[in-house]
């Protein structure tokens, strides 16, 4: 993230300044002043007189396009006109949505007179999972022990992969069965997968759908090489900004390669050592490939984010996951550390047991930020992966040292969330309608959440009391009907306020419904954010209801033809148990208005592109920072544009690939830090196992040759 009040140094001057006419490909290591640069470039082409519509900014997903967003909201660039910020994958939605008639029956779509419907990834899984369901009834992937949730993603995954990598959805299974080495029947569910994906592309084009897949290959196969549509892309953005370019994907490259020849002026900026989305697609071989079109490139080779004590670590660190001799990977790390001048960035003391190293942890955060005055923003908390239990195992340790935390888990279910259930419980009982029948348990959760000062124990002495089942719905009693022992153990003022719930849900049920998300406004707005209300200040809790609200809204939009008798929020609230993961908002990934302590897995941290002075490394021993998840419907790696179709995928690759990996995720890790690197270290990890991972033997090697005599 650039510093808008850090003066640019003079190479970074040099490029700001450059011609008008300029294409220069940029590359650096991370937090070498590269996006800064991008920033300030983009403004001297506005300062010159380049109108702001003739100027793109591309950017892998969103999220790191901030930095060109905020600077564009300077209040004297309001007058002019506007610059489109955008991702490939939202060039081709507005260029779809604007020429479709162009490619409505061409594409094959089944309802030449109506409009597309974009799906967002929710609604995507929800028409997959109609397609895919009767196909687990009759025992479909029996054997594969994965949620469905993340079944109906790993086939969406497929058909992305497909669009992104540029190759017909038709030979997912053909590339995936090519690749394997195993057992025989692992074929059968691969063929499964590809009937699951070719089920519903021809449901999607029969009703006019288009998740992302399928938006990618409509606009690269029908409407990009349609003159009309390519002129209107060329002729319009003549000045382009591509950063973060080796996290996108090949045909965004393939875009970029064409459009760099005919643009006026381009900056094309490219990280080194990075490509962390190519599990979602990311290329970084193919983006290194622009540089052939631009006019000249440039390198930042200086880190301005971490010191020198860190970049001796984190190239220490690297070359311990070369691929090299024993020997040659020691004399580069003792190479590495001979550049460094004092101790190295790093602390740590190793425990015994898992809740011993993260009390060791809270205490040197609470150091950090009581002894010293660090700001709890600065300080991020890492782990491979965020479990529910490690997390508040965390928060809870810092919230009795009055240090606040906030979580960021993008791929999180919402129905994880308590807020979430807490409001989707709230809503059942306001819909009798709906004959959905939350249980005794989901009540007393809602009351915890929804009333302030409301523990575990009296929550569930109210639902026992006062909750009441018939005829296959759920409805509160009135606290009056409490006998007055009981009314003294919950208290009158706790007493009030869950009749104040009650009564604004009775009187809802009695009126006509509402949609679902304007249900959920009102009652956030209404009620629950109101003092004495479990929201009045829970910032988390709010962000939770904004992004179901706005989940549900989407829904809404795009919502098909129910069976006789489902409304659409109690359709809505079959999907959130069936662990639908909520889309990637935006907000989600801005920096944080709170002052508060960031628990993130790693690669969320990596993809927020933001340093921090102080990060904590957990359970370092642990194999989740060098193994892949277990995915056993798709293969990213297989099904890429780097893998030959039909060779073999065997353990040696997926030696170097992991080693490659984890190698690129300590350097981005370290580049992103300014102070010093905390490591948590126990013998034994959250599930009780003895501790032997990659990262701690590459830690190991480095702290041996640093603390050998000369």
């Amino acid at each position: 993230m650039p510093n808008p009040t850090q003066p640019l140094s003079p190479e970074q001057q040099a490029l700001v300044h450059a011609p008008l006419d300029r294409k220069t490909f940029l590359t650096g290591p991370a937090g070498s002043g590269k996006t800064t640069a991008g920033v300030a470039r983009l403004l001297h082409l506005l300062d010159s007189g380049i109108p702001a519509e003739r100027v793109l900014v591309l950017t892998p997903q969103r999220t790191l396009a901030a930095p060109y967003v905020e600077a564009l909201r300077q209040p004297e660039l309001a007058a002019g006109g506007q610059v489109n910020v955008a991702t490939v994958g939202g060039l081709a939605r507005r260029m779809i949505d604007l020429f479709w008639p162009l490619v409505v029956e061409e594409a094959g779509f089944g309802i030449p007179d109506a409009r597309p419907t974009f799906l967002t990834l929710e609604t995507a899984q929800y028409y997959m999972a109609r397609i895919v369901a009767p196909l687990l009834d009759e025992g479909a992937f029996e054997g594969i022990t994965i949620d469905p949730n993340r079944l109906y993603s790993q086939i969406i995954d497929n058909l992305n992969k497909a669009a992104v990598v540029g190759f017909p959805h038709t030979e997912i299974a053909t590339r995936l069965k090519g690749a394997w080495v195993g057992e025989s029947t692992q074929a059968r569910v691969y063929d499964r997968a590809q009937e699951c994906a070719t089920r519903f592309r021809r449901y999607c084009l029969k009703h006019n759908l288009l998740d992302f897949s399928l938006q990618m290959d409509v606009f690269f196969a029908h409407l990009w090489p349609e003159p009309l549509c390519r002129g209107h892309l060329l002729e319009t953005y003549t000045h382009l900004c591509a950063d973060n370019v080796e996290e996108d994907t090949p045909v965004a490259h393939d875009l970029l390669y064409v459009w760099l020849e005919v643009a006026t002026s381009a900056l094309v900026i490219c990280d080194a050592d990075a490509g962390y989305r190519s599990f979602l697609g990311a290329d970084p071989e193919s983006a290194r490939a622009l540089a052939e079109v631009c006019d000249t490139t440039v390198t930042f080779a200086a880190p301005l984010v971490a010191g020198p004590p860190l970049r001796a670590f984190g190239d220490a660190l690297a070359a311990t996951m070369t691929p090299a001799s024993a020997r040659e990977q020691k004399a580069a790390v003792a190479q590495a550390l001979a550049t460094l001048d004092g101790a190295l960035p790093i602390h740590y003391e190793p425990r015994h047991y898992h809740p011993e190293m993260l009390d060791w942890v809270a205490d040197e955060i609470e150091s950090l930020v009581h002894g010293e005055g660090l700001p709890p923003s600065e300080i991020v908390v890492l782990a491979p992966y965020l479990s529910d239990a490690l997390r508040f195992s965390l928060a809870h340790r810092l919230a009795q040292r009055e240090i606040p935390t906030r979580s960021h888990r993008p791929s999180r279910a919402l129905r994880d969330e308590p807020a979430t259930q807490a409001l989707l419980t709230l809503a059942a009982l306001a819909h009798p309608r709906w004959r959905v029948t939350p249980t005794r348990y989901d009540v007393t959760h809602a009351l915890v959440q929804a009333i302030a000062e409301l523990d575990l124990v009296r929550a569930q002495l109210l639902a026992e009391v006062l909750y009441r089942t018939r005829q296959g719905t759920g409805e509160l009693a009135a606290f009056e009907g409490v006998n007055p022992d009981m009314q003294q153990r919950v208290t009158y003022v706790l007493g009030n306020r869950y009749e104040a719930l009650r009564d604004w849900l009775f009187r809802y049920s009695l009126d006509e419904p509402a949609p679902l998300d304007h249900f959920l406004a009102r009652l956030f707005g209404e009620l629950l954010s109101q003092p004495g209300f479990g929201f009045h200040r829970d910032v988390e809790a709010a962000r939770v209801a904004a992004t179901l609200i706005e989940s549900v809204r989407k829904f809404r939009w795009i919502a098909p033809d129910l069976d006789e008798g489902i409304a659409l929020g109690q359709e809505y609230l079959r999907m959130v148990e069936r662990g639908v993961i909520a889309a990637q908002y935006v907000w989600r990934w801005r920096p944080p208005e709170e002052d508060a302590v960031l628990l993130a897995p790693a690669y969320t941290f990596l993809l927020n592109n933001r340093p921090v002075e102080v990060q904590f490394w957990l359970n370092v021993g642990g194999r989740g920072w060098w193994e892949r998840l277990y995915q056993p419907l798709t293969h990213p790696h297989v099904l890429s544009r780097r893998w030959p179709m039909g060779k073999p995928w065997t353990d040696d690759d997926e030696f170097a690939l992991r080693q490659r990996t984890l190698r690129h995720l300590a350097l981005g890790l370290v580049r992103r830090c300014r102070r010093a690197v905390y490591l948590g270290l126990s013998e034994l990890g959250e599930q009780g196992f003895e501790q032997d991972g990659a990262l701690l033997r590459a830690l190991q090697r480095v702290l041996r040759t640093y603390s050998a005599p000369e």
